[in-house]
């Protein structure tokens, strides 16, 4: 891991000297501190927390929701309006502004709540000692974890999580996880003796001292005390945060795609207006009293409700998935992102398996399959952990003797008979690994056997690492080993351990009946049995998951600090092809372009540094990919920061957690999945908006240019765009609330500017050509009227059916779930039917009048009829043919 400079010395400044040194450093004892001195140096030090990021207020988070380029260009544009004294327009423009920040930033202010109370879910409180008075006897007592300070004795016990740094005082075999630090599964040995590894020097990295704990681990058996060395900012779990300077995180899909679509559309509009004026000026003699509808053209051409509808389907998204406790989005967008991911990596521990091994299989000298090596190793393993009174019971005992016991029951087994014999054997004495020491022996009585007579035998089952198990050996199956055989078993078990398998040997022995404790010394002369292979438990959700995402178009890629036969083993029993292996030395050995041509074909990444598994996401990014991280560990900070979607369990470590922009209630890649679907969704309710808004928006503006050029008055008066716009924008808000067709969630969706480009440009045509045929139809159906009624029915003409081929293309223009069969879900059918009831009513109605809009004659309705059927059948064929935006 690349720890920062400051936290590397505050951490190694706890492991100079000796104890004796190190408490005198702290002004400390094994009696712990006064408590006057501790609020002292609370408020000399500050609290044990993170660094890290502190939620905004709702005030800063409002502020700077304008920031996006729809709602800067809106905000110009509103202020445009009011320069020209068109108030109706400045102040509908005002208004969407002011919901869109509302609800962007509630939305974003509840998930941020919503992480709080996660993380107060986790433990928060530590074992300390301290002292009333210097003269006062030390008393234990559990103090909140953010209260600690530098020199406090903390008192560790199985299950505790390491509240700050520590240089340890006292150990009984005290053994403790470290993988949200290092991404090793397997636990760490803690001794009080200052043993670090290497020529005698102190270790490169803080986590290479054996008699120093760091915050963030957590204590896997055994118990301990130590004293606090560093806290906050100071301790090594804080200086893995990402320092100011450091690599800038890259725009998000989101961004890019939001951004792109932005300022292609403020091109349009910024030569729109002007194209407008000119016209008018050249064509038609007309001035700046032109200036108004010019602005209104090009308001008109903004999807004005485009932050609002985005913000509402995102939060609507983020609403659901929160609404089960499962998945807390804390940015908006990044549910977005998560339906643009194509590409998830993901750690093996904790997420393809549930860091529990299970019995693989069992074979004899042979090779062959033999149920006594399973019969004698659950002998070892029951009266190992019922003699040797371990604080926490060995993980591969107990998988040995669940699989022992699975056996027994299952009478379908062939091994049954035998298998089941293992719990009649009688205990004598056990004799454990320890520090050094890579086997375990359990010496027993054999059922039926005399206790107090000459004939008395004992046998000693010996369980443990090939090697040191086979040096003690003479026999395998009852014959002579020899060099060869020693050589063939030995080659055996390495080929096992090149498949993924954690391997044990089994061997016993026959001795005498003896009174005297048993010693090392007697594991001699041994008979070989043969190996126990043990695998890690795949987590139950895994492979279903793996298919599912499989399905959606997601390739999971395995980023794991374990060995590469493992991680290989684990994806095989999971149905995922691991293909070749790539390890962190040949990461190492690859420039960016060489890894990024490599990282897309390959599946499984071992061996992997945090630094690695950074690489290997920035990689996929280069490569096109939109890319998520799945971790939980400081060893995963990087690659989350760097993912363009960085996903953290609730119970990751808090650095993590707070860098994160999606947070898991469980470490499960089947709410995963339920989240990048729920992403796919509301992005598919977003290009459908984009696409409905932007063809009209664009069919409308071209319409206005060519009316302007042909008629000798305004094709439409601002005040009736103004009203014609304020229906669509209440119209279109029910597309966040579609429901997507079942076929929405199978491929990644990303809002893609040039293929929506394409998309708007052959509707908004087709659009303007609906137009310029109704403005034939009104020219044969107002022929007979005078100039000013004339001029008043053209408006009024027009203005119904724009809100009528609204109406229109929002029905066939939707993707939404049985849009094929004409099935519409409540909100898109009441928006459609309230903008027809609208367009026919509004000029019929008192409001008519004074918005310049007179009664149109019959002989219209019809000619419109014909030319809304005509329009709808070419959309219809239109859309048959045309690729979705958001998905290809």
């Amino acid at each position: 891991m690349a720890w920062a400079p400051e936290a590397r010395t505050a951490a190694v400044r706890g492991a100079d000297g000796t104890t004796l040194e190190v408490l005198r450093a702290l002004g400390s004892g094994p009696r712990g501190l006064v408590e006057e001195e501790a609020e002292e140096r609370l408020v000399r030090h500050g609290e044990n927390t993170f660094p890290g990021r502190h939620p905004d207020s709702w005030q800063r988070r409002f502020a700077r929701s304008p920031r996006d380029p729809f709602t800067a260009v809106l905000l110009v544009l509103g202020l445009v309006s009011a320069a020209v004294a068109a108030w109706g327009t400045a102040c509908v423009i005002a208004v969407l502004v002011l919901v869109s920040c509302v609800l962007r930033t509630t939305g974003e202010h509840r998930a941020d709540r919503s992480a709080a109370a996660l993380r107060d879910l986790l433990a928060t409180t530590a074992t300390v000692r301290r002292r009333a008075t210097a003269a006062a006897p030390p008393l234990t007592r559990e103090l909140p974890v953010d209260q600690l300070v530098p020199g406090d004795v903390v008192l560790l016990a199985p299950g505790d999580v390491v509240p700050a740094d520590l240089r340890l005082l006292r150990t009984t075999a005290l053994t403790v996880h470290e993988a949200t630090l290092t991404g090793e599964s397997a636990p760490v040995r803690k001794s009080v003796d200052a043993d670090g590894p290497g020529d005698g020097g102190p270790p490169a990295l803080p986590l290479g001292h054996p008699h120093l704990c760091f915050q963030g681990s957590s204590v896997v058996s055994g118990s301990g005390s130590g004293v606090v060395v560093a806290t906050g900012a100071d301790t090594v779990l804080s200086g893995a945060l990402p320092r100011a300077g450091g690599r800038p995180r890259p725009p998000s899909p989101f961004d890019r795609s939001v951004n792109g679509i932005a300022w292609t559309l403020i091109r349009f509009t910024l030569l729109t207006a002007p194209l407008v004026l000119i016209a008018s000026a050249l064509l038609r003699g007309r001035g700046l009293e032109t200036l108004p509808f010019a602005v209104t053209v090009a308001v008109g051409l903004t999807p004005e409700m485009l932050p609002v509808v985005v913000t509402t389907a995102l939060a609507r998204g983020a609403a659901l998935l929160a609404r089960g406790g499962e998945v807390i989005v804390r940015r908006l967008p990044a549910l977005h992102d998560l339906g643009a991911v194509d590409v998830l990596c993901v750690d093996k521990t904790g997420t393809l398996t549930e860091d529990r091994p299970v019995l693989a299989f069992c074979e004899g000298p042979d090779g062959r399959a033999d149920p006594e090596v399973l019969r004698w190793a659950a002998v070892n393993a029951l009266w190992t952990l019922h003699l040797s009174e371990l604080p926490v019971p060995d993980a591969l005992d107990e998988a040995i003797l669940d699989a022992a016991e699975g056996a027994a029951g299952d009478a379908g087994e062939v091994s049954a008979p035998d298998a089941g014999r293992f719990e009649e054997f009688e205990g004598v004495e056990a004799l454990p690994c320890g520090p050094g020491r890579r086997l375990s022996t359990a010496v027993v009585r054999p059922p039926g056997d005399p206790r107090f007579t000459l004939a008395a035998r004992h046998t000693l089952v010996v369980k443990g690492a090939p090697e040191d198990v086979l040096n003690r050996c003479a026999r395998a199956a009852g014959a002579e080993l020899g060099a060869d055989g020693w050589e063939r078993l030995a080659r055996r078990a390495g080929e096992l351990a090149a498949e993924g398998l954690r391997v044990l040997a089994v061997a016993r022995a026959t001795c005498p009946a003896r009174s005297r404790p048993y010693t090392p010394a007697d594991e001699r002369d041994l008979d070989f049995v043969g190996f126990v292979a043990l695998s890690d438990a795949p987590a139950p959700t895994a492979a279903e998951a793996l298919a599912v995402l499989a399905r959606h178009g997601v390739d999971v890629k395995v980023l794991t600090g374990d060995h590469p036969g493992t991680a290989a083993r684990v994806c095989r029993e999971l149905g995922l092809a691991p293909g070749q292996v790539v390890t962190g030395e040949r990461i190492d050995a690859l420039d960016d372009a060489e890894l990024a041509r490599l990282a897309v074909r390959t599946t499984v990444f071992a061996r992997c540094a945090p630094e690695h598994k950074a690489r290997v996401v920035r990689a996929l990014r280069a490569a096109g990919h939109t890319t998520g991280f799945l971790g939980d560990g400081v060893n995963d900070l990087a690659a989350t920061v760097a993912a363009d979607v960085g996903i953290c369990p609730r119970d990751g470590v808090d650095v993590v957690r707070e860098a994160a922009d999606v947070v898991l209630a469980s470490k499960d890649l089947t709410a995963l999945d339920r989240a990048i679907v729920a992403g796919r969704r509301s992005t598919g309710n977003i290009a459908a908006y984009l696409r409905i808004a932007l063809s009209s928006n664009v069919g409308n503006v071209i319409a206005m240019l060519v009316a302007g050029l042909l008629l000798p008055f305004l094709p439409m008066l601002p005040a009736q765009v103004l009203v014609q716009n304020l229906c669509f924008d209440a119209a279109q808000l029910a597309l966040a609330f579609d429901r997507p067709g079942p076929g929405a969630h199978l491929r990644p969706a990303l809002l893609r500017p040039r293929a929506l480009l394409r998309f708007v440009t052959g509707f908004g045509l087709l659009n303007a050509v609906a137009d310029l045929a109704t403005f034939g139809v009104l020219a044969l159906a107002l022929r007979s009227m005078g100039e000013a009624e004339g001029q008043s029915a053209f408006h009024a003409g027009w203005f119904t059916e724009n809100l009528l081929t609204q109406a229109l293309v929002m029905l066939l223009l939707r993707s939404g779930r049985h849009a094929a069969e004409g099935r519409v879900p409540g909100p898109i059918r009441l928006a459609t039917t309230a903008l027809a009831v609208v367009g026919l009513l509004l000029p019929l109605s008192p409001l008519g009048p004074p918005l310049s809009m007179t009664p149109l004659p019959p002989l219209y309705y019809g000619l419109l009829a014909l030319v809304l059927v005509v329009y709808g059948l070419l959309l219809a064929a239109a859309r048959a043919r045309q690729p979705n935006p958001s998905g290809d």
